[in-house]
């Protein structure tokens, strides 16, 4: 996933006890960014993260809001997207979307919006000189928004039409049933698109409702990176979002459940006109707010299999059996997702699956992954994030992920934590989380192929007790 971290520092001693790592010195990554990353928090509980960066004359403002497909009950699912789509419309300031853009054309910005799993967030890019101009838009926007009817109904058609882009492209229909096969029940806090009968019948109440429970000071972050002063930016932050009562923390109002454990393996097939077959295995992967370590060992151990010329690469694609093949984690508090994906033709999918799955097996045998091999995939990783972080308007997204995902002290400490992973940290994880643990596999290829390989879900299961067929 993203691979930058981000950070804190009053509770990072007591968070690292809890997530049992190991204090040691900071690397100079940590601590340049401790240098240059500035907090505050304001009476209200909203937090305001600045880094100042004066290389061109260009600020980023971002509003962050832990919401997004986790907090869906399946009754609002999709609707995190939707209320997205409503916050750059009608608000007590502005009273309708045109002047809002006419406002934001005015300051020289470029605004947008993204919803994902764990968070939501809203971001304007726009000359420093029009950075007071920009927050004090994203402060009118999020205070006092008004989802005029008219508005609700053209935004329900434009997130319907784009409901209805993804739903053709071939992957949609697998990703959706993984999804569900992997997070039985739970389907709807994964969803970031929503349920098309849902999207369909959004109202002003709903959006209220979300409004309240969410749309809180305390459960936000405001990011400013760029050509700024810090000191300027928390003062005026203040002034015009200081005084917004503080609300009810949301989730203890309605804790968030848990995900459940996946109990037994599945397999789908999903047929669309397609050449290549696509194969996709997924598993649990950790938490990472309560197993952060282990999400330090997922990063590394996917580096690791993906390189070129490791063992995993040489035996699926330099053989070719496979024409590619790629492992990925997901960093989530909700039980991200581990995924290995692949291609391969009709005619060598069932050779290919049977050396994969053989593979899988002996991820955590010693003498696997070489401390050698590991030191060349953290010095990567730890040189891509250097770069990562010097590009300031990528830094404010993913500072927000951070904060809204873990924690800022996650991302501070992560190259750290990274450089400490060992082969046997690498076999740990595989044994926890991937060998002879509930998984689904699914498989995307043509009709005319199924048929002519008689292939069938069972035979697709991964090697676990207990597995059954998803039909």
């Amino acid at each position: 996933m993203l691979r930058l971290r981000s950070a804190s520092s009053s509770v990072a001693a007591a968070l690292a006890l809890l997530a049992g790592v190991i204090v040691t010195p900071l690397t100079a990554q940590r601590a340049d960014l401790e240098r240059v990353i500035k907090r505050a928090v304001l009476r209200n509980g909203l937090e305001v993260i600045v880094v100042e960066n004066h290389g061109i004359p260009i600020a980023t403002v971002e509003l962050n809001v832990k919401n997004g497909a986790f907090t869906q009950r399946p009754e609002y699912e999709g609707l995190a997207h939707m209320y997205e789509h409503m916050f750059f419309k009608a608000s007590k300031a502005y009273p309708n979307a045109e002047a809002f853009g006419q406002r934001s054309a005015e300051l020289g910005a470029r605004y947008n919006g993204t919803t994902q799993e764990e968070r939501v967030n809203y971001y304007l890019s726009l000359p420093s000189d029009s950075v007071r101009g920009g927050i004090a838009l994203i402060a009118d926007a999020v205070r006092g928004p008004l989802f005029l009817p008219t508005e609700l109904a053209q935004e329900k058609e434009v997130v319907l039409g784009e409901y209805d882009r993804n739903q053709a492209s071939p992957g949609f229909e697998i990703t959706q049933r993984m999804t569900a096969a992997l997070y039985p029940g739970n389907s709807s806090r994964k969803n970031t698109i929503g349920n098309r009968n849902i999207l369909s019948t959004v109202t002003q109440a709903k959006m209220r409702f979300i409004q309240s429970r969410y749309y809180v000071p305390n459960n936000m972050a405001l990011i400013v990176t760029g050509d700024i002063t810090p000191a300027a930016i928390f003062a005026y932050a203040d002034t015009v979002l200081g005084d917004w009562p503080r609300g009810l923390d949301p989730f203890k109002t309605d804790p968030i459940p848990p995900m459940p454990a996946l109990t037994g393996s599945s397999a789908i097939i999903s047929e669309a006109d397609v050449g290549a077959i696509t194969v996709l295995i997924q598993w649990q992967g950790p938490s990472v707010r309560r197993d952060r370590m282990s999400t330090y060992a997922a990063d590394v151990f996917s580096d690791a299999l993906n390189t070129k010329g490791s063992r995993f690469q040489r035996l699926l694609t330099d053989s070719g059996l496979w024409t590619a093949v790629g492992v990925n984690y997901y960093t989530l508090d909700q039980v991200g997702p581990i995924t290995i994906s692949g291609q391969t033709s009709p005619e060598r999918l069932k050779e290919a699956l049977g050396v994969l799955w053989r593979e899988i097996e002996k991820l955590d045998d010693p003498g696997y992954f070489s401390v050698s091999e590991l030191e060349a995939v953290k010095a990567q990783r730890g040189t891509d994030n250097q770069f990562g972080i010097e590009k300031t308007s990528e830094l404010t997204h993913t500072i927000g992920f951070w904060w809204a995902v873990a924690d800022l002290d996650y991302f501070l400490g992560y190259v750290d934590n990274m450089a400490r992973q060992t082969p046997a940290d690498l076999q740990r994880y595989a044994a926890r989380f991937i060998i002879g643990k509930p998984s689904v596999t699914g498989v995307l290829l043509s009709a005319q192929d199924r048929a002519r390989l008689k292939l069938t879900e069972a035979e697709l299961v991964g090697p676990v007790k207990g597995a059954k067929v998803t039909p």
